[in-house]
């Protein structure tokens, strides 16, 4: 314990003395550590605005055409294969989900990229309603909202929003009326609106040859089980009866997003190697001030400090620089956070968050092992260079 108390002691007494070159080491880690928490938010929201609608459908399997890859824009089924899939022993329910672009006209000639989704009111895949109601019929032109797009524009419910759909060479205009309003259902990137199945096939943007199309067609089936615990046997149930399908769960079919998989390991990358910079960074630093006091370390075991208290000292010393520059950078962050619009994928996410300052802590002491091990090893008379 009296060990311990003198090793607090110089450590403290180091850092107030030569506070000005302990605070430009802990601005630099501060600095460091807003990398690192920016790149773990960003990471968390381009995920998150790529898979947050698909993550959060009721329902526990998709079903994809064949050969489609399980890729949702890959994937093209009609009415028979739903009805078909809803007569499955196992399956409580199923529910179409057909997905296009579109934009929404705003005032001042601005437009807003949306996801535009056909799902059918009641079914998996219908979005939770916070504030509104569902559709009134499966032919009513009618819209539910994500928040997103009430955060990006001065819609509100009771609107009646204009729908711009490219129709083979000609842009045609169709109105809808905001009935619903959901929250976090982000697709590919984009706000999301939902609209019945008739109602999506009649406004969503058609090639030429698809004009006179008036059966929706079904990207995806989200279905929901009577049993979740019988995954595989439903899935496998499902691959038997209906032809020309392929299965998958909600994991799977989010890690087959285009572009998400390679998205999320090279914001995982840049994390890995930040920290790594900062070990080197903190390294260096301690390693040249532990150069500069070999002399002092050297009276210090001269006097009759043992290697436990210098040690002690020179990882106390890490641990509180790296802490006030961790917490600086935190403070930081969570300011920077404040002034960022609705339009930049940032997603604080708890977990993620304390795992990067768990991570920025240990870096510290792990960075500045080096120096500790070179402090210990220090021999008072080759210090004092009287051997």
């Amino acid at each position: 314990m009296h060990s311990l108390s003198l090793a607090t002691y110089l450590a403290l007494k180091e850092v107030w003395r030569n506070r000005g070159r302990f605070l430009l080491v802990s601005l630099v880690i501060a600095l460091i550590t807003l990398l690192v928490l920016f790149i773990a938010a960003l990471g968390e929201g381009l995920g998150t605005n790529n898979r947050e609608y698909l993550s959060q459908v009721d329902g526990q399997l998709v079903v994809f055409q064949e050969k489609a890859d399980f890729i949702v824009s890959a994937s093209r089924m009609n009415q028979s294969t739903l009805r078909a899939v809803r007569r499955v022993e196992g399956v409580a329910a199923a529910g179409p989900i057909s997905t296009s672009t579109t934009a929404i006209l705003l005032p001042a000639d601005e437009v807003l990229k949306v996801s535009m989704l056909g799902v059918e009111a009641g079914s998996p895949g219908t979005p939770a309603i916070v504030a509104g109601r569902s559709f009134l019929s499966a032919t009513a032109r009618e819209v539910i909202i994500d928040q997103r797009v009430l955060e990006r524009s001065e819609i509100k419910l009771g609107d009646v929003i204009t729908i711009r759909s490219t129709q083979g060479t000609e842009d045609e205009f169709y109105d809808l009326k905001v009935v619903g309003t959901t929250i976090g259902q982000a697709y590919l990137f984009q706000p999301s609106i939902f609209v019945t199945p008739s109602v999506w096939e009649q406004v969503r943007p058609k090639a030429e040859a698809e004009l006179n199309n008036t059966i929706p067609a079904i990207n995806v089936i989200i279905v929901r089980l009577s049993d979740p615990a019988g995954v595989e046997q439903v899935q496998q149930n499902l691959l038997n009866q209906v032809s020309n399908i392929q299965v998958a769960d909600l994991e799977k079919t989010i890690q087959n997003i285009p572009g998400y998989s390679a998205q999320q390991g090279t914001v995982q990358t840049q994390g890995f190697f930040t920290l790594l910079i900062g070990i080197l960074v903190i390294g260096g630093f301690f390693q040249i001030q532990i150069l500069q006091k070999v002399p002092q370390i050297g009276v210090l075991k001269a006097i009759g400090a043992s290697n436990l208290v210098v040690g002690a000292a020179a990882i106390l010393q890490i641990m509180i620089v790296t802490a006030i520059g961790v917490a600086i950078g935190g403070f930081l962050t969570f300011l920077l956070s404040l002034g960022f619009p609705p339009t930049v994928p940032i997603t604080f996410n708890g977990t993620a968050s304390a795992l990067a300052i768990v991570a920025l802590l240990a870096i510290g002491p792990f960075g500045g092992l080096v120096s500790v091990f070179y402090a210990v090893k220090i021999e008072p008379l080759k210090a004092l260079r009287l051997s």
